[in-house]
């Protein structure tokens, strides 16, 4: 391959990321500062799993088991953390209500909340694709390509990228939809989040199958799309309700 397969490869997983993040992140500096922030708890996080991983692999098993007992506790721990990081923010967001209400400014209004939701899942994004896609393309920028036997059809890279996006887009929109179920109590919300994720990645077994990936991929994707219908009908509801309230017309 070339330096432009290689380059093309990385702007599959992570070029609509940029795109979003220049439309919307990088106008506000604090969402540029929750971008950075959160990519950076999300790649400590995939480190901190696979060094404790580490002691066990690679698995000598050819079973399927071993490897959907290592994804459920890998997502277990990433939402896990996502309460976490949910908490964290919402002190945050008692914090600037207060300096706002001490310095006669608005409170932050239901858009920023959700940008900065946004600017959150987009950061665990990132970090997804920069720690599955991006640290494995060193090599596709030689001269040649690379293509595993269960999947002999589609290049490895090629296959690492699109899966990548995917999952960048789950992690993207669910938090959106989780810092919503987390705010109002919404239980379908807070359990659509971790049910996405784990079939999400459960899904991605599939690709141990000869052929795998054919199956496998479409069927993630589905997953994204069922992640961005969920998040487009809930953003479009809370905006209909917020500028409905007295005050908000």
């Amino acid at each position: 391959m070339t330096v432009a397969a290689g380059i093309g490869y990385a702007l599959i997983a992570l070029g609509p990321s940029l795109s979003l993040f220049v439309a919307v992140i990088s106008k506000k500096p604090f969402l540029i500062l929750t971008v950075l922030s959160s990519t950076l708890l999300w790649l400590i996080s995939l480190i901190v799993l696979s060094g404790v991983w580490r002691a066990f692999l690679p698995l000598k098993s050819t079973a399927w088991w071993p490897y959907a007992i290592l994804i459920i506790t890998s997502v277990g721990f990433q939402e896990g953390l996502r309460v976490i990081f949910w908490k964290v923010y919402k002190r945050l967001e008692d914090m600037l209500d207060a300096f706002a209400d001490r310095v006669g400014r608005p409170r932050l209004f239901l858009t920023d909340k959700m940008q900065i939701a946004l600017a959150g899942g987009l950061g665990h994004g990132v970090a997804h694709a920069v720690f599955f896609c991006l640290s494995l393309l060193t090599p596709a920028f030689g001269p040649a390509t690379f293509f595993v036997d269960r999947c002999s059809q589609v290049p490895f890279f090629l296959v690492s990228a699109i899966i990548a996006l995917a999952f960048v887009t789950i992690h993207t929109f669910s938090m959106v939809i989780a810092f919503n179920g987390y705010a109002d109590g919404n239980k379908v919300d807070q359990y659509f989040v971790p049910a996405v994720h784990l079939v999400a990645a459960m899904m991605t077994l599939i690709n141990f199958a000869t052929g795998g990936c054919l199956v496998g991929i479409p069927l993630i994707y589905i997953m994204a799309s069922l992640t961005l219908i969920h998040c487009g009908k809930m953003v479009w509801k809370r905006l209909t309700e917020d500028r409905s309230r007295p005050g908000n017309s």
